[in-house]
């Protein structure tokens, strides 16, 4: 009885170190959420394993490669980086894949929306382009002022804003006049 409550306080502990643990500069990079423009993009907190099963359905997250206690933590101590640098986030924007609705839950920073042009297209390499033209029209369609976070996977990540991204990465960036993103900083929470 007493296990789970101090894994519960553990982590705890965990996510609200990883906020007080923060540089300077990835304060600096969290805090330019807010700026007229500026976004973020993240990979899903961890979740061991590669791809999905074969057996996967969107519907089921018990056919889907899920978070584990890390990345849990992860994900909380994301959210808590992101309050503690006094970054505004005025719409949270998720992938349809549990992975990732999760992470953005745990974030609680505010009500998590669906967004079909997250999802992810690993299994499906020709969507690549249409996706993320998709995702670029999505933020370039919010509201004048409106700061996102976008909730996604590796290769939405990488396809949007280039080079690699670490599970839990954080990607501040913003779309120039081209619609191309100008990456302004990356901060990957701890993991628990």
């Amino acid at each position: 009885m007493r296990l789970p409550i101090i894994a519960g306080l553990l982590i705890a502990t965990l996510a609200t170190c990883a906020a007080r643990a923060m540089t300077a500069e990835e304060r600096a990079v969290l805090a330019r959420l807010g700026e007229p423009g500026v976004h973020a993009v993240m990979r899903h907190a961890l979740a061991p394993g590669y791809s999905d099963p074969a057996d996967f359905r969107l519907d089921d997250c018990a056919t889907q490669r899920n978070l584990d206690a890390a990345g849990r933590a992860q994900a909380q101590a994301a959210g808590d980086m992101l309050r503690a640098a006094g970054a505004r986030i005025d719409r949270v924007l998720s992938s349809q894949w549990c992975r990732c609705l999760e992470t953005a839950r745990l974030m609680a920073l505010g009500a998590v929306e669906e967004a079909p042009p997250l999802n992810s297209f690993f299994e499906a390499r020709s969507r690549r382009a249409a996706q993320t033209e998709a995702t670029r029209a999505l933020v370039a369609g919010l509201p004048e002022g409106a700061t996102a976070l976008l909730v996604t996977h590796q290769v939405n990540v990488a396809a949007l804003v280039g080079g690699g991204v670490r599970s839990g990465e954080i990607v501040v960036f913003r779309l120039g006049v081209d619609g191309e993103a100008e990456v302004l900083g990356r901060v990957t929470p701890p993991a628990g």
